[in-house]
């Protein structure tokens, strides 16, 4: 079992793709809509996982996140909710912490984001010149919300 803490931030201007040590294409879907824990299933270019995550206060959340093997994920990606979440992700530096920049597509395309995973609630983050408004609270803003509410829907 793992603690996430992380931070989310829309963008307010571009972000230096150049910068990105790592660059993933992710597909996940969600086999249930329950805010007290969501299971996911996700493929991260030819990898698999499945995670279960609690729920969210402040912005923490316990995580249970394990490799599967691809053909199990694919199979489990068919009885996900729709639609499944498609985005590229970006790993980008930045004065001692490691940005991750969703940039989504199909029906969540035009939403990027941006987050950072902490060690500590109240830790210091360095917030990079592209980085806008914090949306760490607002669950509009999760992938599970996103599933069932896309961006092109609401936006």
């Amino acid at each position: 079992m793992n603690i996430e803490i992380e931070r989310k931030f829309l963008l307010k201007s571009d972000f230096p793709k150049e910068d990105a040590t790592k660059v993933f294409h992710i597909k996940q879907g969600y086999l249930n809509d329950n805010p007290d824990r969501t299971v996911r299933v996700r493929i991260t270019n030819s990898h698999g996982y499945f995670c279960v995550k609690g729920r969210t206060q402040n912005i923490s959340k316990m995580e249970f996140e394990y490799e599967i093997p691809i053909d199990d994920a694919l199979k489990l990606l068919e009885l996900c909710k729709r639609p499944i979440i498609a985005k590229t992700r970006y790993k980008i530096p930045y004065e001692g912490h490691l940005w991750e920049v969703d940039v989504f597509e199909g029906e969540n395309e035009g939403l990027v984001m941006a987050e950072v995973e902490l060690q500590s609630e109240d830790e210091t983050v360095v917030l990079p010149k592209w980085i806008g408004k914090e949306v760490s609270g607002d669950k509009r803003y999760y992938n599970s919300y996103l599933s069932l509410h896309p961006y092109n829907e609401w936006k």
